[in-house]
């Protein structure tokens, strides 16, 4: 998923407890840049020869269909699994019974009421552990996949530790989401889906702030780029300086994920005085100078053309139509089979899974509109990542190529996804369409103007 994204799945995560966590961990070792022999050894068949479009050796080009088919399987998979395991939530009563544990029995003559955030809390630790639980071999299975195939060098006890504080980041930021939420159900039955969507915008905005200080340090160190590489700064400094914008040494860090995974990427988050540029420790080992430099390029691209807040407005926008159609299907979904599930009505604890259910499925249905404007914003930083480096990188289409190509390789990226995949799936365009556009890319030659950096 982009990182784009991150802000809407923290959002729904926390409100329903059942979309992936992958917002919570993303995304690798150094090596030195200025010496000739680790220019050349890096770049592996990018720069064996020139790049005409995605191409793999035959090996490599079933692993990675292999691979890219494995992971489409476990999406849908996945899905489906945790809309059964809801509607059983649901028809066990489990969800009734986890209620009346979280109220304590207080519906019992003279006994006091537990204060609802004390309830808030009992009733998504029972939920999420019950929901993570029936998840939790889906997950096991597309850990084994990224070991299976070299993607992950993550060890099963490291794994497990980052799954547990995954859960207990749910745990307590769905505990105050429910508390919320189910506040404003009781004050305004009828509204509360548009008064709920009102405040998660801030909520939205104040997640996208504290991921990059808070949550991704919970998972991977990070160490400032100006002292890990000093040379590479001031290399990615000029670029800056050619674009005539401000990204101080201070917004930019290496990310040291390689002790767990072995693809390589570079993104863009946070907001305000959070926002920063960050590239893995992979890219940097993989890559030679000028292709880091065509890779900043491109995160530069989305922190330049204010793609985060985009990023956060679209989602805001999708929030809106999923709020208002959970709460039509919710309020349907109780009149219906509410006396069955012993559900005493909206404003009832027990009601979480159902609205869960629809805020699953409409997340399911959204993705092709979600990840369509990925593509376009990605698309845009692709196209200002090729100008920002034209005159400074030589060759830098055929540079641009190259680092996309190795990207491919080491990810293992689908050479040939089907049209349904790119359209339900992808949230960057397919590697084979932007390597051929970094290549044909040339507005100087034809006398025309750049469309970003003029």
């Amino acid at each position: 998923m982009s990182k784009l994204h991150t802000a809407s799945v923290t959002a729904l995560l926390a409100l329903a407890m059942l979309l992936p966590a992958h917002a919570l961990a993303r995304n690798f070792r150094a090596s030195p840049l200025n010496t000739p022999s680790s220019q050349t050894q890096r770049g592996g068949q990018a720069n064996d020869h020139e790049i005409k479009g995605y191409s793999l050796p035959p090996e490599k080009y079933e692993k990675a269909v292999d691979y890219s088919r494995a992971f489409y399987r476990l999406y849908f998979v996945d899905t489906l699994w945790g809309l059964l395991v809801l509607l059983a939530i649901l028809d066990s009563r489990l969800a009734a019974r986890f209620r009346d544990w979280a109220e304590g029995g207080q519906a019992k003559e003279g006994r006091r009421p537990r204060p609802r955030l004390v309830q808030a809390a009992i009733y998504a630790t029972l939920l999420s552990l019950t929901y993570s639980a029936a998840r939790l071999p889906l997950h096991v299975w597309e850990h084994w996949l990224s070991l299976a195939y070299e993607q992950s060098v993550e060890g099963w006890g490291m794994w497990l530790w980052d799954w547990t504080k995954g859960r207990i980041i749910v745990i307590v930021a769905g505990t105050l989401m429910i508390w919320l939420l189910y506040g404003i159900i009781r004050r305004s039955p009828r509204r509360w889906w548009f008064n709920f969507w009102l405040a998660s915008i801030p909520i939205i905005i104040f997640a996208a702030f504290i991921e990059p200080v808070v949550i991704e340090p919970l998972f991977y160190q990070f160490e400032p780029l100006a002292v890990t590489q000093p040379a590479l700064t001031r290399a990615i400094g000029n670029v800056v300086e050619r674009a005539g914008m401000t990204i101080p040494p201070s917004r930019m860090f290496e990310m040291k994920a390689s002790a767990k995974v072995n693809e390589v990427n570079a993104y863009v988050t946070g907001l305000g005085a959070s926002k920063r540029v960050v590239v893995w420790d992979t890219t940097i080992a993989r890559m030679n100078t000028p292709q880091i430099l065509s890779v900043f390029g491109h995160e530069m691209g989305h922190y330049v053309l204010h793609h985060v807040w985009k990023g956060i407005g679209f989602a805001v926008v999708v929030l809106f139509v999923c709020f208002y159609l959970g709460y039509r299907g919710t309020n349907w979904a109780i009149r219906r089979w509410g006396v069955r599930w012993k559900i005493r009505g909206v404003d009832d604890w027990a009601s979480l899974p159902v609205l869960a259910v629809f805020l699953l499925a409409l997340n399911f249905a959204s993705d092709p509109v979600s990840n369509g404007f990925s593509r376009y914003i990605e698309h845009q930083a692709d196209v200002y990542g090729l100008e920002v480096i034209h005159g400074l990188v030589p060759d830098a289409p055929e540079v641009t190529a190259q680092s996309l190509q190795i990207l491919g390789e080491v990810d293992l990226e689908d050479p040939k996804p089907s049209a349904f995949i790119k359209f339900w799936l992808y949230d960057h365009p397919p590697l084979d369409d932007r390597i051929k556009f970094a290549l044909s890319y040339d507005p100087w030659s034809k006398g025309e103007s750049p469309e970003f950096v003029k």
